[in-house]
């Protein structure tokens, strides 16, 4: 079919793309992710910057992205603002260096946050796509995100259409955008596999300035495999909840899943699935990973609600092969759909996410290394977990090779109080927060999640400060074993006088 939009090559589109502008880009994970328009506008910025002109973008998308986005912006240096969460690690430095103006948000406030005109004019959306229809539909790729929200709102658009995704994947999305307040109605939704909205995105043809031509694969990794003690946490959390399930605490019909990003999320839903005690569940998430695959092929999965399918080429090839299944188990909603806390509280969805750390009272800190350092981001974490039926954390007990303790007095960074998270998970075992004051909380990750390296100082901790305060704190020790960190490289063998 004859496009009756300009075709571009990915070079002449970047051309159109001025210094300063902000741009809304696809992508949700590398998954969906534009490609070509982003690294053509990287070697731009190379080439302004060579001629002593300046060149630097506004960067929005739906979450991190692949190298030819984040990637390729970053080594160009070409990257002015970003938001709302990332995984780079050049853009990365460049945040923590003060040379990139970073704004982390959760997930699924920010294509309302666009609406509202708080990030300002979104002068370009540039979104991938595998088809466009006539009259200005377009069928969006292997993740949906902000795109819907980026198309609507931005004063110009450029396709990028790659037919590495077949047109086929018509129907396997649910395209559904709110109204805003005063007028936004409830989200009728109430079961994972519901159906709310369109399969298309309807955009204004008159927005649609270019279309570019591009045949590549979403730039997607591999996860290390599982070692032990990331198969022992998935294992403890997969006795948790059998434990809950027994105690009737969740039904004999199971709840719906979500699950971060990661090899520990993989490692929990391997173990799930292999549990004869769990029932065929749904999946109520923002991210599916190549895990999730054979437990819907063994049935064990029986749907899986998400933004983004973040799979290998193989585990894709898999999908594509046998999209008519597929489409009966997978849908792909908008991340302000996917995160949606009133959907969430809703359906019950049980919530499993990674943290860097976290302390005595049950705060966790998911984004920032030592208080400061940023990682990626919160993500869609907190979405999920204020909501959440269950809230549950879970990380290894050491970090750094045994020199870090991830149990602390208090976390060097909040990203989720002590009144949204429910349980608390190590490979050392399972702490569960619920109907505990602050005392009785800490002696359970005590005794239960922190490393026998670290036992008895957090107890010498306790010992100093408990029947003092209603929280387990201390104003003059709080921070004591990062300080010791800092200082020696290694959180072991504090001595608490010194931080009196």
């Amino acid at each position: 079919m004859a496009l009756p939009f300009p075709i571009l090559t990915a070079e002449e589109a970047a051309e159109l793309i001025k210094d300063g502008q902000k741009i809304g880009f696809s992508g949700f994970t590398p998954a969906g992710a534009a490609k070509a328009v982003p690294a053509a506008l990287a070697q731009k910025a190379k080439r302004e910057h060579d001629a002593g002109r300046p060149f630097k973008i506004s960067v929005l998308t739906g979450a991190s992205t692949g190298k030819s986005l984040d990637g390729a912006l970053a080594e160009a240096e070409a990257t002015l603002f970003r938001t709302p969460y990332m995984g780079n690690p050049n853009l990365r430095k460049q945040i923590n260096a003060g040379d990139v103006h970073y704004v982390d948000m959760h997930l699924s406030v920010l294509p309302q946050t666009v609406r509202y005109g708080a990030l300002g004019k979104i002068d370009w959306a540039v979104v991938e796509v595998c088809d466009i229809l006539a009259g200005g539909g377009v069928v969006l790729t292997t993740s949906v995100g902000a795109a819907p929200t980026y198309l609507a709102h931005a004063e110009k658009i450029i396709l990028e259409l790659n037919s590495a995704h077949p047109a086929t994947l018509l129907g396997l999305h649910d395209i559904l955008e709110p109204q805003d307040p005063p007028f936004r109605r409830e989200i009728p939704i109430y079961s994972a596999s519901d159906r709310v909205g369109s399969p298309i995105c309807v955009v204004d043809p008159k927005k649609i300035v270019a279309v570019v031509l591009n045949n590549q694969q979403d730039e997607t990794g591999g996860f290390d495999p599982s070692t032990p003690e990331t198969d022992r946490i998935g294992q403890n959390v997969a006795d948790f909840l059998v434990g809950e399930m027994k105690a009737g605490r969740i039904p004999k019909s199971f709840l719906p899943l979500q699950s971060g990003v990661g090899n520990i999320a993989n490692a929990v839903l391997a173990a799930i699935g292999k549990s004869k005690d769990i029932p065929t569940f749904q999946m109520y998430t923002e991210v599916l990973q190549d895990s999730v695959i054979p437990l819907i092929e063994a049935g064990r999965c029986s749907f899986a609600s998400t933004t983004a399918l973040t799979l290998s080429h193989e585990a894709m090839k898999k999908v594509i092969d046998d999209l008519d299944f597929y489409k009966r188990h997978i849908l792909l909603r908008p991340q302000e759909i996917s995160n949606n806390p009133e959907i969430v509280r809703r359906i019950g969805v049980v919530s499993m996410n990674t943290a860097i750390e976290f302390d005595l009272a049950g705060n966790v800190n998911s984004t920032h290394v030592m208080g400061k350092t940023m990682m990626n981001g919160i993500g869609g974490s907190g979405d999920f977990t204020r909501a959440a039926y269950v809230s549950i954390f879970s990380c290894p007990s050491t970090a750094k090779g045994g020199k870090i303790s991830a149990v602390v007095p208090f976390v060097s960074h909040l990203d989720h109080s002590e009144h949204s998270v429910s349980v608390v998970v190590t490979d050392q075992g399972v702490a569960d927060l619920r109907g505990k004051d602050p005392l009785q909380r800490a002696e359970l990750i005590i005794n239960n999640c922190v490393h026998p390296d670290f036992k008895d100082q957090l107890r010498d901790y306790m010992g100093r400060i408990k029947k003092i305060n209603h929280q387990p704190f201390s104003l003059s020790m709080a921070y004591g074993m990062h300080r010791q960190f800092e200082k020696t490289g290694d959180m072991r063998g504090i001595n608490w006088a010194d931080y009196c």
